[in-house]
């Protein structure tokens, strides 16, 4: 039994002895790449040192935190050969101890991130946001609880040994705390809760809040309350929790000019504003703010915030290709234009098409509410068109088509002409201009011709179309159509160079 021992003993030692033999190098570096490992010394890898003793006791296997300054991060227990061939920076001192390894809390958007300085910034540029460093917190789990802070609720403190309150969100209430101030955060609570035992209750005041549209209630302490309803002045659980615009006084309306309600939206057409006797129709129950109607007055009819609609120098300006003779000459005389009126803010303003009508306004609505813009006026190839379909093809050009005439010097394959539906401008008054030629198009000299029979009766028997009733008139309209042409009125009344007994004149042969 004894020798059995004594055999055993003697195989660990030995055994102890051969371990001790084959790992008697410190390598820098193996064959196999890895770094700074007690291995035998045919494993150390040629050209770089080695040394018959433990990693530890060496210079070049020394440990120390290797620090990444392109990505922010530091790594621990790190040879220096190791992070100097990566490209780092290398320290004998532990993270703790090296200032640029130093952790604090990366805020992006609604997450966070326990980094470096260095680290947050990297971050923020990978997502392409603003960053926000908070380095006096020093605890992962108080800056992931962080990540949510930008909700609102009650932060009451102390404050001159009374227990008061601030509507504010829980990243402020906590900076509040980490001032040395003893902060409690109640998410979604109103200071004026009277379960949080603070100095703060319901008042009749109301503000207009930057940015926002609807009038608030405020607070005792002057802190934020709920949208204003007057029906719930006195109702204590209003005042205590935070209430969602759809969960406040009739959220579908615009509860312009209301007295009990400041619940506005500025897309339907309000907004918080001062209330002012005279401009808004009923003073507001409580406060002094009211939802002010942005709705325009003009010419008698109302417009809501945002309708644009059209108008020129006479008349309404809404001429379409249904529009009548009389409504095309009345708004486009010389010196006329068509202008885009806009209701913003309670305010009427005027936004001019291009002169000489180049361009024009078109209108059109839906359910009730107008929009307008000015386009091109697409005048300029009607005198080519040889065919009616092709004139009056609106979504091409703005033409239109007078049959049973003919432009001088212009043929077609159909009797008629294609002439423009807005008449354009000329600046006839400058000798360069190219208005003569143009209302040139349109003056016409018809030759009609009689018979005479026996009996002395007077036959037509050419040019008879231009006896038809309605043929000087389609002339007339083909004139003024072409341009500042034609015997006409400007947009302010005044004559111009003719008058209407030059739109023609009759000879009469009797040869």
């Amino acid at each position: 039994m004894k020798k059995q021992i004594l055999i055993l003993v003697l195989g660990i030692f030995l055994l102890g002895n051969v371990l001790a033999i084959d790992s008697s190098y410190c390598c820098e570096k193996t064959t196999t790449g890895a770094w700074c490992q007690n291995a035998p010394e045919q494993d150390c890898a040629t050209g770089f040192k080695k040394a018959p003793t433990s990693c530890d006791a060496t210079a070049y296997c020394k440990l120390g935190t290797c620090y990444d300054s392109q990505e922010g991060t530091c790594m621990e227990n790190t040879p220096q050969q190791v992070c100097q061939d990566s490209g780092g920076v290398w320290a004998e001192t532990t993270p703790e101890e090296t200032p640029q390894c130093q952790l604090g809390c990366c805020l992006i958007g609604d997450q966070a991130a326990f980094v470096t300085q260095v680290r947050c910034k990297r971050l923020a540029s990978l997502y392409g946001l603003e960053i926000n460093f908070q380095a006096n917190i020093q605890s992962e789990l108080q800056c992931i609880a962080s990540a949510t802070s930008d909700v609102k609720g009650a932060c009451v403190f102390e404050e001159d040994f009374e227990r008061t309150c601030r509507f504010t969100t829980k990243r402020e209430c906590q900076s509040m705390g980490a001032t040395g101030n003893s902060s409690e955060f109640h998410e979604d609570y109103l200071c004026s809760a009277e379960s949080l035992n603070a100095d703060c209750g319901p008042s009749d005041k109301t503000t207009c809040v930057e940015s926002r549209d609807e009038v608030y209630f405020l607070d005792s302490c002057g802190n934020l309350a709920n949208i204003y309803d007057a029906s719930k002045y006195k109702d204590k659980e209003y005042w205590s929790k935070i209430y969602r615009k759809d969960e406040s006084c009739n959220p579908s309306d615009n509860n312009a000019n209301s007295k009990d309600c400041g619940n506005c939206d500025y897309f339907l057409g309000s907004t918080c504003k001062i209330y002012e006797r005279g401009q808004d129709k009923s003073k507001p129950k409580y406060g002094d703010n009211i939802c002010r109607d942005l709705s325009c007055e003009h010419d008698g009819k109302k417009y809501e915030h945002g309708e644009t609609w059209c108008a020129s120098s006479l008349g309404t300006g809404k001429i379409s290709p249904d529009s009548t003779d009389s409504d095309l000459e009345k708004e486009n005389l010389p010196g006329s234009r068509y202008f885009r009126m806009v209701c913003y803010n309670n305010e009427v303003s005027v936004e001019p098409c291009a002169d000489f009508r180049q361009e024009v306004c078109i209108q059109d609505s839906l359910n009730g509410f107008s929009t307008a813009a000015c386009r091109v006026n697409q005048w300029q190839d009607c005198y080519s068109q040889t065919k009616k379909k092709d004139c009056e093809n609106f979504d091409r050009r703005d033409c239109q088509w007078i049959p049973g005439i003919e432009l001088a010097n212009v043929e077609t394959d159909e009797k008629g002409a294609c002439v423009p539906l807005f008449s354009p401008g000329f600046n006839f008054w400058e000798t360069t201009s190219e208005s003569e030629s143009t209302c040139d198009l349109a003056t016409k000299e018809c030759l009609v011709v009689y018979e005479k029979s026996l009996t002395g009766k007077e036959k037509c028997v050419d040019g008879c179309e231009c006896l038809e009733p309605d043929w000087e008139e389609k002339m007339n309209r083909a004139c003024v159509s072409l341009g500042d042409c034609g015997s006409k009125k400007n947009f302010i009344g005044v004559q111009g160079w003719h008058n209407e007994s030059a739109i023609s004149s009759k000879d009469k042969d009797d040869d």
